[in-house]
């Protein structure tokens, strides 16, 4: 007789934030007086050139890509995850949101001195790229918008108008490495890389 399949228990939770695995970025942004803006984000993904970011109300990268609709999508590795941490507890935003003063941040406006990061001129952008990152995706701000349900949040639609990659981790011409990249992951706010490989899709190149 086949014994019944034992399933996992589920129960019912809260969790106060839905981060369940996501790649971390660096958002690199224009301020007012030409000087760049660096953010932490922990909600992105694409689809084709389309790249849509998350990000809240309150801080300086969505001000900034109102005025001026360029960004750099920077994404670390896991080694970076130190230098991701210390940007954490700084907005660019010189009038700190009460909500962000009761978080314990604070106005930081060189945010590549606060890092320990390295500029980089971009080629279609204004925005600078962050060297150490090991893949960086300047692109065009397409359209911004307020969900009804989520008012304190921004969803933001981008285009890929240029990428580029560390030579290291570059296969061929045009493919990114699998076995040599590792995106820096955020993990109900902890910070993992990827484990080993355990398959690939059909569709695989490489």
């Amino acid at each position: 007789m086949n014994k019944a399949k034992q399933l996992p228990v589920s129960k019912k939770v809260e969790p106060k934030i839905l981060y369940y695995g996501t790649p971390v970025i660096l958002l690199s942004t224009l301020n007012e007086d030409g000087t760049v803006n660096i953010s932490p984000l922990s909600s992105s993904w694409a689809l084709g050139k389309c790249i849509v970011l998350g990000m809240g109300l309150g801080g300086k990268s969505i001000e900034n890509i109102k005025h001026h609709p360029e960004c750099v999508i920077n994404v670390p590795s896991p080694e970076l995850w130190s230098h991701v941490e210390q940007l954490a507890p700084y907005t660019g935003k010189e009038d700190v949101p009460e909500f962000k003063q009761q978080l314990g941040i604070s106005y930081r406006k060189d945010k590549f001195g606060a890092s320990g990061l390295t500029a980089a001129a971009s080629a279609a952008v204004r925005p600078s790229r962050i060297a150490e990152c090991p893949i960086q995706i300047e692109a065009q701000v397409k359209f911004i918008r307020i969900p009804e349900h989520s008012p304190f949040m921004a969803v933001v639609e981008t285009e890929a108008v240029c990428v580029h990659a560390h030579d290291d981790i570059i296969l061929g011409e045009n493919h990114i490495n699998p076995e040599k990249w590792s995106p820096l992951i955020y993990n109900f706010r902890h910070y993992f890389g990827l484990g080993p490989q355990v398959g690939k899709t059909y569709r695989s190149e490489t």
